[in-house]
């Protein structure tokens, strides 16, 4: 304990540092006031407190902290911005102009520019789909009934539009002047947000009639923290390439000079380079057979729909995992480039040990990257179908969903991120690093500087 006080005292020591945490903190506050202001023509003491819709929809209310089902002015969060950004960071794979504003400062100014007009073309129509999502039952009644629906829509589309950017404004102040990637940090702490009601709603279940309901509950929490280890170990499980650099010899035979002393170093290649974007896409693809749930006569036909609406059975597991997987091979070819890297390590007059530069480095880097991919996919669709099998286990909704998937990938993720800056900061200023036992590693790790992987924020 006096060791964690000594830590706390030091980052508290160092003015820049300080300043940065105290101003995320109050523009995090800012965003959480403002999941609770209602919009216009909403009456908020009408809307019906639930945990909130399912299916892609749940995601939405996940990513939003809760704004959704509170049809709040942040309803849509940060959302519309990162599906923006993924838009522009496939395109940059597939169109050749956009690659190469990719690897300029100009041409990365001007994508972060498209990224927001894109966001705003996003947002709008999110949002009049959110309009129709208002007028459905379960919102019905909170609708002020003065108001007519054209302007209902018009406003509502503009303060969620309004809300998004401003959201999205928040986001890059926190990594400008803050601590932490901000737009990861915003959907972190609206994730987070929910932890403690559900970990009491589950403690609050556990007690109910007395007998061993708080055993039961202390064996959850233990598996709990051991997922947590398991997901550091995913996110911050690398396999590194040995690396050697070439000798430049400078002078005559007499007199010669090394002027590189040949210095060794390696790759690291992330055992899950995907992050959380195979589990994002494998949730909306099981969304998609809901929609056909009320359209089939046959009686097997809708249980097998209705089944994969159903985190709990056997078949959604199953296809959800085999999706996890596929997404995952899927996801690292389109952002792991091994050609682009063997090129770099080429024009660095770096060279593997044992392999011939060039399309050798190229196929050894993609084989290794094909065999580490394997283990990593296994293990994040065992992390997607933790939550459902928590919830059969009798674990409450709530608390089920922190066992695994995508609350609790970003969460490691983004706190593992966000302490590697508050470590730098520390030994920068000449302090003990916060872990006696190495460096913190987050999802962005650092190595030869040739490039490994282009990664989206959460």
């Amino acid at each position: 304990m006096k060791k964690l006080i000594d830590k706390l005292k030091n980052i508290w020591s160092i003015d820049e540092l300080r300043k940065r945490i105290v101003y995320t903190i109050v523009l995090i506050l800012v965003y959480r006031v403002g999941c609770y202001i209602a919009l216009p023509g909403i009456n908020p003491s009408k809307l019906v407190d639930e945990q909130g819709p399912g299916g892609i929809l749940g995601i939405l209310n996940m990513f939003a902290g809760g704004a959704f089902s509170r049809a709040s002015i942040f309803a849509l969060g940060v959302m519309p911005y990162i599906s923006a950004s993924i838009f522009m960071q496939l395109a940059g794979i597939v169109i050749p102009q956009i690659a190469k504003m990719q690897k300029e400062d100009s041409g990365r100014r001007k994508i972060t520019t498209y990224t927001r007009y894109l966001t705003v073309i996003v947002t709008a129509f999110q949002a009049s789909a959110y309009v129709a999502y208002l007028r459905s039952p379960q919102y019905l009644s909170a609708l002020a009934p003065d108001y007519s629906t054209f302007m209902f829509w018009i406003s509502t589309v503009v303060v969620l539009t309004a809300g998004t950017l401003f959201v999205m404004w928040l986001g890059e102040k926190i990594t400008d002047r803050g601590i932490g990637n901000g737009t990861s940090l915003i959907i972190m702490v609206g994730i987070l947000a929910r932890f403690p009601h559900s970990i009491v709603q589950e403690f609050s279940q556990k007690n109910v009639g007395g007998g061993g309901g708080l055993l039961i509950f202390l064996i959850e929490i233990a598996i709990f923290i051991a997922v947590i280890i398991g997901l550091i170990l995913l996110t911050q499980g690398v396999r590194k390439i040995p690396l050697n650099y070439a000798r430049r010899i400078i002078g005559n035979a007499n007199n010669a000079k090394d002027v590189s002393g040949g210095s060794r170093d390696f790759i690291p290649l992330k055992v899950n380079s995907a992050g959380v974007m195979p589990i994002i896409f494998a949730q909306a693809m099981m969304f998609i057979p809901t929609i056909f749930t009320g359209f089939s006569t046959n009686e097997k036909a809708a249980g097998f729909i209705q089944a994969l609406s159903d985190n709990r059975s056997l078949w959604y597991n199953l296809i959800y995992a085999i999706l996890v997987i596929a997404f995952t091979y899927f996801y690292t070819a389109l952002i792991f480039n091994p050609t682009e890297m063997a090129d770099n390590l080429k024009r660095n007059n770096s060279f593997i040990p044992g392999v011939k530069p060039g399309e050798d480095t190229a196929n050894y880097i993609a084989t290794i990257m094909d065999r580490i991919t394997l283990p990593g996919a296994f293990f994040l669709a065992i992390a997607g179908i933790l939550p459902g099998i928590a919830s059969l286990l009798g674990v409450t909704s709530g608390f089920a969903s922190f066992f695994g998937g995508t609350s609790m990938l970003i969460g490691v993720g983004v706190i593992l991120d966000t302490l590697q800056q508050v470590e730098s900061y520390l030994l920068m200023n000449h302090y003990d690093g916060l872990m006696k036992t190495g460096r913190i590693t987050g999802r962005t790790v650092s190595g030869t500087g040739t490039g490994t992987t282009r990664s989206v924020s959460a």
